[in-house]
């Protein structure tokens, strides 16, 4: 998945000009700032975690653990991800080698990633809860053509790229860069880039959309805001389990509207928090907060070649399948 090292130069095309943007955080110093003010967001950061998504029914009414509940959970995760023999008749996936979810709860131990009162996924709206029964009354078909599939398996967008981003089975690195004029969010996830600029420019027109949405940044205080709209109604968004998920007859521009909140807490960490707000997918905002750690390493290319091998395997076999 990963094969070439990739370069840590961003660019960013303004007319013919090119800025390259380099590091300038200072260990031990809090609060770094760039040369024209703006807080120092800058580095490769891992926001890998065990804390789960959604607050577990065990936990239930709970919103913190324990140092000795946190630590007793590090312990039995680390001892019951280990390598196991495939069932049989299950040609099994990939190996722990393959597999980086972390090994730590997050530092406030919170029990769930969700910061809302219960932790958990607001209820679904009526109309995405029949979408999700007929789906499940269905069941998997055969995929007709290349649309058929996720936008993972085709390579479109990562599953925990976001945004927003979500703690997930691996590739949960992320590299931000800084000019005064642009803030670049680098997901290792499918090597995908958001260019959000600073300059106050509306947002995309109403019948543009865009898998990944439509990004504009601000500073409010110390604090970087990034506001997307034009989210494809056809997106997918996972985190362990599927948020977004329509099915192919779907199209245009969903309703969605995030809320990314980044702000430094000291040289090694950055505090992410978003809000979600989707009326066509559930019937209240949620949010969702979790660290940002500074790791001393590079972000790799990732070479996602499903959508060039596996797609087409997946489609032969589909049609393969409707001719027996």
């Amino acid at each position: 998945m990963r094969h070439r090292l990739l370069k840590l130069t961003c660019a960013i095309s303004t007319g013919a000009a090119v800025i390259a943007v380099s590091t300038t955080t200072a260990v031990g110093q809090a609060q770094s700032r760039m040369p024209w003010g703006d807080p120092d967001l800058q580095g490769v950061f891992t926001f890998a975690t065990i804390t789960p998504l959604q607050r577990p029914d065990d936990v239930q009414g709970k919103e913190l653990l324990t140092d000795e509940e946190a630590a007793s959970l590090e312990e039995r995760t680390a001892r019951e991800r280990v390598d196991r023999p495939p069932r049989p008749g299950d040609t099994g996936t990939y190996n722990r080698f393959w597999v980086d979810y972390g090994t730590r709860v997050v530092g406030t131990k919170r029990t769930s990633l969700i910061t809302d009162s219960e932790g958990k996924l607001p209820p679904l709206t009526a109309e995405a809860h029949q979408k999700n029964e007929a789906r499940r009354e269905t069941g998997p078909q055969p995929p007709t053509g290349p649309e058929s599939l996720s936008i993972t398996d085709r390579c479109i967008l990562g599953f925990n790229s976001g945004p927003p981003f979500l703690p997930s089975a691996y590739n949960n690195t992320v590299q931000l860069f800084q000019t005064s004029d642009y803030v670049v969010i680098l997901n290792e996830m499918i090597h995908d880039a958001r260019i959000v600029p600073l300059d106050g420019r509306p947002h995309l027109g109403d019948k543009i959309s865009q898998w990944a949405g439509d990004s504009r940044g601000r500073w409010e205080g110390d604090t970087l805001v990034v506001e997307t709209t034009n989210f494809s109604s056809s997106r997918e968004l996972s985190g362990g389990i599927n948020l977004w998920r329509y099915t192919e007859a779907d199209s245009g521009q969903g309703t969605a509207l995030l809320v990314e909140r980044f702000s430094r807490v000291d040289p090694d960490t950055v505090s992410y928090e978003f809000t979600l707000d989707d009326p066509e997918t559930w019937t209240n905002p949620w949010s969702a907060r979790f660290p940002l750690v500074r790791i001393d390493g590079e972000v790799f290319e990732y070479a996602c070649h499903e959508g060039n091998y596996s797609m087409a395997n997946i489609l032969s076999g589909a049609r393969a399948q409707e001719k027996r």
